[in-house]
């Protein structure tokens, strides 16, 4: 079956294509597809699957929220208006480090069963402030039932790989 008619198809269903990157290498079909109406397609068959999650912003404070299951980390923090200034410039295309968030180290190991990290993840990690060992960036993230309750902590401060490559080309 050709890619074009495979697209077609899908756009009659009413879906579009959404970045390849945005839960990862491992492609799950919630993070994949999404119809026209911003839902994807596994969400629309899953409806009822939602997780909590608690962030730790740079002031400390605690915000929970809850979110359909199959979106990135990123995707939460923009659907829901969260103000993690700088958070994912470059919109999750796996350009910068922006997204960097620090995860309790039972929930990283949780997330280390489910998906390994790429290198591509662990190039932009390496220019993120405040690196940890339990350390992910959000946009690779894909929220599922078993993180349902976690506490991710936002890095006081934000480093935009983006930025540091290109003060490093300066002549």
């Amino acid at each position: 079956m050709s890619a074009s008619f495979l697209s077609s198809r899908l756009l009659l269903l009413g879906l579009t294509v959404a970045r390849a990157t945005t839960c990862g290498r491992t492609r799950r079909p919630g993070c994949i597809f999404r119809n026209t109406r911003g839902v994807s397609s596994g969400q629309a068959l899953r409806a009822e699957e939602r997780a909590t999650i608690h962030f730790i912003n740079r002031e400390g404070k605690r915000i929970s929220v809850n979110t359909l299951t199959g979106v990135s980390l990123l995707d939460v923090v923009v659907n829901k208006n969260l103000d993690f200034e700088g958070f994912g410039a470059c919109e999750g295309t796996l350009a910068c480090s922006t997204c960097h968030l620090i995860f309790e180290e039972k929930v990283y190991n949780k997330l280390i069963a489910d998906t390994s990290i790429s290198d591509e993840e662990m190039d932009m990690l390496d220019l993120a402030y405040g690196l940890t060992p339990t350390s992910r960036l959000g946009c690779q993230v894909c929220v599922s039932k078993i993180l349902d309750g976690m506490v991710v902590c936002v890095p006081k401060a934000v480093t935009d790989a983006r930025k540091t490559n290109d003060k490093d080309s300066a002549p």
